[in-house]
């Protein structure tokens, strides 16, 4: 029995290998992690990945080298001389699955790893949303309705609330207007399946937030990165991948942008909305961070009034992640197809969630609980940034208050490799490569302000980079 779970561990681990040597994430000539690295990464033995290793081998997609590690070869399938299978004959959930794998890997919890990647905030600033303090007030706001499902559209008293937020950031909205989702991602997938065939061509942020770069590969898109500047989309590229491929949507991050942090400015936003009407493009805003950032900021939702806009928001980051509500904000024709294709798909959301979420905005303590939210930020942001500054890392956007950093650390020019060696001190990277569009070797990494300031971090780098801090 142990010989058999080991084989097929050896067996999946060089499946996962293969798909990401003939996606690209591995290219000719790149060396593998080690097998010392892979056993820590998977909780495996290290004669499950020497086989693994064996089984690429074999297939000649994996040399090794005496005294260095493993390489990828040039690529060929079993049959030499073939040409390996072209990109649309691997189906799309298997064009999707290197992205899938780094979500596995992103969302594993490791017991005593510190993640100074994690896309969330400290589980300790949300500690004070005690939900089980809402339970009762949600069955009073009526426990027939929680037997059955909801209204397509959600739960009507949260959408108005949903209102109220949007005019305090400037967006002027009716409850006909607004969809509730089980979080952002169900968000964008709707939006997906509704606007984006087969082929169809998709404007992403690049370096951007990459489960909607798995999405859109699942849908069969073509998907084209936006370079991000440290203000916001490059206009001059954008516009240029515009009159090239004339695509309907591009989805982008005004503020607190995932994985740079930086903030679009108001002179950017006037011109991306004057590119989006030359050229017929709509723009779906996801604002995830929403309660963390002022509510004046730039947005481009508010500057459009949801004309050219889609707005998606979460309350994922600021309340939590298991309540799994989000909204999408629309034209109100949008929204009512938006929301039979949700009622197709998903049939309903959980209005369970949307009360309780609603009874939190209700409540006087929802204000104090945000505007603790941006102190904490605010601190932790400046905190991280005395740091990377003190170690000679280079930071693309150094805003004030933003959940996230991306940066370079001194000497690092594969974020990648320097994240499998954290991996051994138990600190878990979240590295370039797995923001950008071509999944390319990349120096940069999205570091979580909540976490860089622990001391284990600034331990683990004293040992990898050799620097005095």
């Amino acid at each position: 029995m142990p010989k058999h779970r080991t084989a097929t561990r050896a067996q999946q681990l060089a499946d996962t290998i293969e798909r990401q040597i003939l996606s690209g994430v591995y290219k000719a000539g790149d060396k593998l992690p080690s097998l010392r690295e892979l056993a820590a990464l998977h909780h495996y033995a290290k004669n499950t990945v020497v086989a693994s290793f064996e089984m690429l081998v074999n297939k000649g997609l994996v040399e090794p080298r005496r005294g260095s590690g493993y390489y990828v070869c040039a690529h060929r399938t079993q049959a030499e001389g073939t040409p390996p299978p072209h990109e649309e004959d691997r189906g799309n959930l298997g064009r999707a699955m290197d992205i899938v794998w780094l979500m596995r890997e992103q969302l594993k919890t490791r017991a005593g790893a510190l993640s100074v990647g994690d896309g969330f905030p400290p589980s300790d600033w949300l500690a004070d949303v005690r939900l089980d303090r809402f339970h009762s007030k949600v069955v009073r706001t009526g426990l027939g309705a929680l037997f059955r499902y909801g209204n397509r559209f959600g739960y009507s008293a949260l959408r108005e609330s949903i209102i109220g937020k949007l005019a305090d950031i400037g967006v002027g909205a009716e409850p006909t207007q607004v969809v509730l989702t089980q979080g952002a991602n169900e968000a964008m997938d709707l939006v997906i399946r509704y606007f984006v065939p087969p082929g169809g061509k998709v404007l992403v942020d690049d370096p951007g937030y990459y489960p909607l770069f798995g999405k859109l590969k699942v849908a069969s898109a073509q998907v084209l990165g936006v370079p991000r500047q440290t203000d916001g989309p490059d206009l001059e590229a954008l516009e240029q991948l515009l009159i090239a491929h004339r695509p309907r949507l591009f989805f982008t991050q005004s503020l607190a942008h995932n994985p740079t942090g930086s903030d679009l400015s108001a002179a950017k936003a006037y011109r991306v909305l004057q590119l989006a009407h030359k050229y017929n493009l709509l723009l779906v805003e996801d604002d995830p961070l929403a309660d963390f950032k002022p509510t004046a900021s730039t947005r481009l939702s508010a500057l459009d009034q949801l004309e050219r806009t889609i707005y998606i928001g979460s309350f994922s980051k600021s309340f939590s992640a298991a309540l799994r509500v989000g909204f999408i904000a629309c034209d109100a024709a949008l929204a009512s197809d938006l929301a039979d294709l949700k009622a197709l798909v998903h049939v309903a959301s959980s209005e369970y969630s949307e009360r309780t979420v609603d009874v939190m905005l209700r409540e006087g303590h929802y204000q104090r609980h945000i505007t603790r939210l941006r102190k904490q930020l605010a601190r932790a942001t400046q905190q991280a940034l005395q740091l990377f500054n003190a170690i000679g890392a280079n930071v693309f956007a150094q805003n004030a208050q933003s959940l996230y950093l991306w940066a370079t650390l001194p000497g690092i020019t594969d974020s990648t490799a320097f994240a499998q060696r954290m991996l051994r001190r138990d600190v878990v990277m979240a590295p370039g490569r797995i923001f950008t569009v071509d999944a390319s070797i990349s120096p940069w990494a999205r570091f979580n302000v909540g976490a860089v300031a622990d001391p284990r971090f600034m331990e683990a780098l004293r040992q990898e980079l050799g620097i005095r801090m």
